[in-house]
């Protein structure tokens, strides 16, 4: 990596931190501009890597997990500009090591990211099932 990046799961971010950095990645379908159900998103998981230059926020896994059975990685963003650096690889690994080698872990994934996520070690399933949620607005 060009940059000095560091990585923490013990950095709390606030919800406008998040927004920003959904923003920069390029991520298309995020409630960015609801502050409040982005805190709640941020209060109500379980585990928060973040990828830091010097004091600027430039990446962040968010996950559910039970530590035993399961983890979903509901998040994964790295700012644009910082991207093809191998942020999001460390993050993956970083969620990959908290979990431990018997804990699953899943995603739902872009089209746009598929390649991504399977250059990744993800292996794409075709037996997964969803109940979509209500839509939010995009700004």
């Amino acid at each position: 990596m060009a940059n000095k990046i560091y990585f923490s799961n013990e950095k709390a971010i606030t919800a406008e931190e998040l927004s920003r950095i959904f923003l920069a990645s390029g991520i298309q379908h995020r409630p960015v501009s609801d502050l409040k159900r982005l805190n709640t998103m941020l209060e109500n998981s379980n585990m928060l890597w973040t990828a830091w230059d010097d004091s600027k926020l430039v990446g962040v896994a968010r996950a559910l997990t039970d530590y035993s059975y399961a983890c979903y990685l509901s998040d994964l963003a790295v700012d644009a500009s910082y991207q093809k650096q191998g942020i999001g690889h460390t993050l993956i690994q970083k969620v990959r090591e908290e979990i431990g080698p018997d804990v699953s872990l899943l995603l739902l994934s872009a089209p746009s990211a598929i390649a991504y996520y399977q250059k990744n070690q993800f292996e794409h399933v075709n037996n997964a099932f969803l109940i979509k949620r209500g839509p939010f607005q995009i700004y």
